[in-house]
């Protein structure tokens, strides 16, 4: 079965609502509920507590942004939002690991809503590895949202206001309009919802660890695969070590790995130019200033959290350069990238120059592809007919190389 075959295989088969769902004789897929206990982190709330260090804040609320008629339902308080506290994920696990032993956790992209692609990646990492997949929807950038969030109707007649109100936006489309408008309105939720993704990562980790995993026993070994954004996150995990659980993990970078101010998400599927310079403004250009007024976000990008510290020397390429290259140093045998060299989202030379560097000798290798057909960050392998035979060769050499880096 190519690429293509195995796509249109997945799509019609795999839903998010049975518990068991036979891929073939040597796979199955399983869908499992999870409860985040970790949205008492995000926008909305009135006060916060943090419980590691008993300390109480205020919320920040920052936020200029206008909502108007249109798009007055996207304000919505993150913290209240279901679909972030509770949501689906899906595990791949080949009948020979039994019980499982090795788990790959997979990581998502941006701002994405169909799954398609990722089930058909999944499969092969673990056809190829023999490992047991867990592909996790992370919530950096809300990836889960209301359903009325992706409603086309809808989000076209807010994208289209979004025109009106920004003459000058560059690739407002209704793919990336509710994303867009809320990080215009508070870019605060960058921070946040990564904080999230990554608290809700170790939670589920825990609970394995804990022996509370229906299907996963708790001495099992994780490594990581991870696409586009989900690699700077899978890097902060790996960089943080909670509770020395990633000692030995190693992780597989897919279009991705350098710091986020050295990318360049304005896309119809993505962001648009407006969001992206209210993000880029107080994330990079403004974020000491933030800092020094916002007591809550100082805090959890402070020394105090590890996690948040990491994931601050993850934006600025010139700000904690040498407390990252450190770390990467020591992780160098542990870390594979695969760059694209048509990529303008991710470019391969920001991927070599944040992971090997300054210098560039930090010894972690990113291997570049350039696919002989038409292909995106967002992507790289078209679900077309006419090109399906250079599709299934580069899909297939791509993942050759990181089920054996991962195997």
């Amino acid at each position: 079965m190519d690429y293509l075959d195995s796509y249109h295989f997945l799509k019609k088969i795999v839903n998010y609502e049975d518990h068991k769902i036979r891929i073939d004789d040597k796979l199955s897929m399983y869908n499992f509920s999870f409860h985040s206990e970790n949205g008492y982190i995000l926008t909305g709330e009135d006060s916060y507590h943090c419980r590691s260090h008993d300390c109480s804040f205020k919320d920040a609320n920052e936020s200029r942004y206008e909502y108007s008629r249109l798009d007055y339902f996207l304000d919505s308080r993150d913290s209240r939002i279901d679909e972030n506290l509770n949501f689906r994920y899906h595990v791949f696990t080949p009948v020979s690991q039994n019980p499982v032993r090795e788990v790959v956790i997979y990581l998502n992209g941006f701002n994405e809503k169909y799954w398609t692609k990722h089930f058909n990646w999944a499969r092969k990492i673990a056809d190829d590895t023999g490992k047991t997949v867990i592909l996790f929807p992370v919530a950096f950038h809300m990836n889960r949202a209301p359903l009325q969030w992706s409603d086309p109707h809808t989000m076209y007649k807010v994208s289209e206001e979004r025109k009106i109100k920004f003459p000058d936006i560059i690739s407002s489309t209704l793919s990336n309009a509710a994303i867009s408008t809320r990080l215009n309105a508070k870019p605060q939720r960058y921070f946040w919802s990564g904080l999230q993704a990554y608290y809700d990562v170790i939670q589920l980790v825990d609970q394995i660890k804990n022996g509370e995993h229906p299907l996963i026993p708790s001495d099992v070994s994780f490594d990581f695969f991870a696409y586009s954004i989900g690699n700077l996150l899978a890097q902060v995990l790996l960089m943080t070590n909670h509770n020395g659980y990633f000692d030995h993990s190693r992780l597989a970078l897919f279009c991705g790995g350098s710091v986020f101010n050295r990318m360049s998400p304005v896309s119809k599927f993505i962001l648009d130019s407006e969001a992206n310079v209210a993000l880029y403004s107080y994330v990079v250009e403004h974020i000491e200033s933030h800092l020094k007024k916002d007591a809550r976000l100082r805090h959890y990008l402070g020394e105090d959290h590890p996690e948040g510290l990491n994931l601050l020397s993850m934006i600025n390429y010139k700000q904690m350069l040498g407390h990252r290259e450190r770390l990467f140093r020591k992780l160098s045998d542990r870390i594979l990238a695969i760059a694209l060299t048509h990529d303008t989202v991710i470019p391969p030379y920001e991927v070599m120059n944040t992971l090997q560097g300054i210098n560039r000798d930090i010894p972690i290798p990113v291997k570049v592809f350039d696919y002989p057909y038409p292909y995106s960050h967002e992507e790289p392998f078209p679900a077309s007919a006419k090109i399906r035979e250079p599709v299934d060769q580069m899909f297939r050499k791509t993942f050759d190389c990181f089920s054996e880096f991962l195997g």
